[in-house]
C-alpha cells in the first residue's frame, strides 16, 4: 500500500534451495493513492522442480506512478500475471521484463493495462531469449475505455530464439474505445545475427563469448531500466552480463 504523496520501493527476490517439487502461488496487491510512487522489483531464480504462479494487482489513483520490473532467471514453470487498473488522471504506468528459459523451462508473462481515466501514459517492454526446448509466452492487453481520452500507451515484446526447438508465443493486444489516443504495440521473434557473431569472432572472441555479448546487449535494454545500482549489478551478473 502506498499512501498519498509517498514513495516506496519493494524488492521481491524468490529462490529455493535444493530441488523442490511443489507449486508456489502468491498474490501482491498495491493501492497507489494521489501523487504516490511505487517501484516493484521481482527476481525469480528457482532450482529445478518449482512451479510458480505470481499475480500482481495494482490500482492507481490520480497523479500516481507505478513501475514493475520482472526478471525471470530460472524456473521449471513460471506464470506472472500483472493487472494494472488506472483509476485516476495523469498517471504513469511502466512494466518491464526479461526472461531466459532454457532446457524445458516454461516462462509465461501475462499483463492487463486498463486505462479507465483520461490523460495517462503506459509503457510495456518485455524481452527474452528462448533456448533448447524451452517455451516463452507474452500475452499483454491494453484497454482504453470510452472516457479515457488522450491516452499514450506503448507495448512491445522482442524475442530471440536460440535453437530450432525453442518456442515463443507472443500476443500483444489493444482494445480501444476512445478516439483521441496515441497507442502502439508490436512483437518480434528472430535469431541472432550470424554476421554479427562472425564479426566478433574475427576480433578474437570465441563463438560462445560473441553469443553471450549479443544476448547481453539485447536484454540490457530492459535491465538498464533498474533504478538501483546495486540491484542492477546483481541482475546483470545473474544473466551473465557483467
Amino acid at each position: 500500500v502506498s499512501t498519498a504523496n509517498s514513495s516506496l520501493t519493494v524488492i521481491k527476490s524468490s529462490l529455493n534451495e535444493g530441488t523442490s517439487n511443489y507449486l508456489q502461488n502468491s498474490v501482491n496487491e498495491f493501492f497507489l493513492e494521489k501523487n504516490s510512487k511505487l517501484d516493484f522489483y521481482v527476481i525469480q531464480d528457482y532450482n529445478p522442480g518449482m512451479s510458480v504462479m505470481c499475480t500482481n494487482v495494482v490500482n492507481q489513483e490520480r497523479d500516481s506512478r507505478f513501475s514493475a520490473y520482472s526478471y525471470a532467471i530460472k524456473g521449471d514453470w513460471i506464470r506472472n500475471n500483472t493487472n494494472v487498473f488506472v483509476n485516476g488522471e495523469n498517471c504513469e504506468s511502466n512494466l518491464y521484463g526479461a526472461y531466459q528459459p532454457t532446457g524445458k523451462e516454461h516462462i509465461d508473462n501475462h499483463s492487463i493495462m486498463d486505462h479507465l481515466m483520461p490523460n495517462c501514459e503506459s509503457n510495456e517492454h518485455y524481452k527474452g531469449t528462448v533456448a533448447d526446448k524451452a517455451t516463452g509466452v507474452f500475452n499483454g492487453k491494453v484497454f482504453v475505455r470510452k472516457d479515457a481520452q488522450k491516452i499514450n500507451a506503448f507495448q512491445s515484446n522482442n524475442n530471440i530464439l536460440l535453437s530450432d526447438d525453442a518456442t515463443m508465443n507472443s500476443k500483444p493486444e489493444l482494445e480501444i474505445y476512445a478516439d483521441d489516443v496515441k497507442c502502439s504495440h508490436g512483437s518480434t521473434s528472430g535469431q541472432l545475427d550470424e554476421e554479427a557473431i562472425f564479426y566478433l569472432q574475427s576480433r578474437g572472441l570465441s563463438k560462445e563469448s560473441a553469443t553471450a555479448l549479443l544476448i547481453g546487449a539485447f536484454l540490457g535494454e530492459v535491465v538498464e531500466k533498474i533504478q538501483l545500482p546495486e540491484l542492477k549489478e546483481k541482475i546483470l551478473s545473474m544473466y551473465g552480463m557483467e
